[in-house]
């Protein structure tokens, strides 16, 4: 199978829109498939064993880790598109690359799959703070609604981002296959290294949070609970790994809770090494986003057997079992930092739990996950033969 994906992010822009491409596009070449990607051109890149189309792209004002890609620079790739054979388009994210993709696929005479990677209605007022969040919550429900049914099939990672969006009215044939991860990479990682290079004492107790630094992801809500920990453990460190645009708050957030000495932003970090190491240097993952349409850091932190504390809501609440590698806690600050506290100071349930967390995470393989994608593609493009130059059946 031929498979064109368009995105309007991709690495190294670091999110799990990013991640999800690459990890299903490196698994169907793997098996024997043809991936090109169109994203846009950061100005720097890491080769790829699929092809990326780098499209000259601009900043958002409100954002500029994010680029959009110039419709103009695209429509120049066409006709070489068109001579490609692809067998259908996959679409990413719901902008630039949303309309290009229908556009593009209408052109060549294929189906269109778009994955719904971001639970939007939960995210615009945390961005357009001018406008009343109930009227952002109702455009983003009609325009999520408007362009899931303008494809041909959708992708959701989980049941219940499924179910907001047939509330939403979407009407496109759906299937709920979540982003797998890959266990070779996140089987392996080195505590003492990455305690050594950050001056960790091996023995301080430490917790980590690996997500982008955003307003939606409830990290302000994890340094209260830090506060509450140190109470309990005062030589806590809580280290960070991620950048975004909440970064300067949450740094100043820290500061103003006495927790300086207590927090250690290390910012990005390079997925094949540095990341892993990050993770297992840590006694315990805590998470508490309520926006996440799955959450592949706890998954990643499973498979490398650092027990998660966490809130379980939407995607999360698929991903996570108690007791499963993990705890579930509420969104309450004390018994949050309750459920931590009482984790670091047990390293007998923290290695039960870590067992328990990486065969779990086995289950969530990335191989596993692209063979169910590559058969809901095979049935998508089947009904289109079938159906003839229209949309599927």
């Amino acid at each position: 199978m031929r498979v064109l994906m368009i995105s309007d992010v991709y690495f190294p822009r670091v999110n799990g829109v990013s991640t999800s491409i690459q990890t299903f596009a490196r698994e169907f070449v793997e098996q024997g498939h043809a991936v090109t990607l169109i994203a846009p051109d950061y100005g720097r890149c890491a080769p790829e064993p699929f092809e990326v189309l780098r499209i000259p792209s601009r900043a958002l004002p409100l954002d500029p880790e994010d680029r959009l890609l110039r419709v103009r620079a695209l429509r120049r790739h066409r006709l070489d598109l068109a001579s490609r054979g692809f067998d259908l388009v996959h679409i990413h994210t719901p902008f630039i690359a949303h309309y290009s993709g229908v556009a593009l696929a209408r052109r060549l005479g294929v189906p269109t799959v778009e994955s719904y990677h971001t639970f939007f209605e939960q995210y615009l007022d945390k961005y357009v703070p001018l406008i009343p969040p109930a009227w952002l919550r109702f455009a983003a429900r009609r325009f999520s609604a408007a362009q899931c049914n303008d494809v041909d099939a959708l992708v959701v990672p989980s049941q219940a981002m499924l179910s907001i969006l047939q509330r939403y009215g979407v009407t496109t044939r759906c299937a709920v296959i979540p982003t797998g991860i890959e266990l070779d990479q996140f089987g392996r990682g080195d505590r003492a290294a990455f305690r050594a290079r950050h001056g960790i004492p091996l023995q301080r107790p430490v917790l980590v949070h690996v997500g982008r630094l955003a307003f939606e992801k409830n990290v302000d809500f994890l340094l209260r609970v830090l506060a509450r920990v140190k109470q309990a453990i005062p030589d806590v460190l809580l280290v960070v790994a991620g950048e975004g645009p909440a970064r300067r708050e949450l740094q100043d957030q820290a500061q103003a809770l006495g927790l300086a000495q207590n927090t250690l932003f290390v910012g990005y970090l390079d997925r094949n090494g540095e990341l892993e190491d990050c993770y297992r240097a840590g006694d315990a993952f805590i998470f508490a986003s309520n926006t996440e349409t799955q959450g592949l850091v706890l998954l990643e932190a499973l498979a490398l057997g650092v027990p998660v504390v966490s809130t379980a809501v939407m995607g999360t609440a698929e991903v996570l079992v108690e007791g499963a590698g993990c705890l579930i806690a509420p969104e309450e600050e004390q018994a949050f930092a309750d459920q931590a506290a009482l984790l670091l100071a047990d390293p007998q349930r923290r290695a039960t739990l870590g067992r328990a967390g990486t065969a779990y995470a086995q289950s969530w393989s990335a191989p596993a996950m692209a063979e169910r994608l590559l058969a809901f593609y095979a049935t998508i493009v089947a009904g289109r033969r079938l159906a003839g130059p229209g949309r599927t059946s």
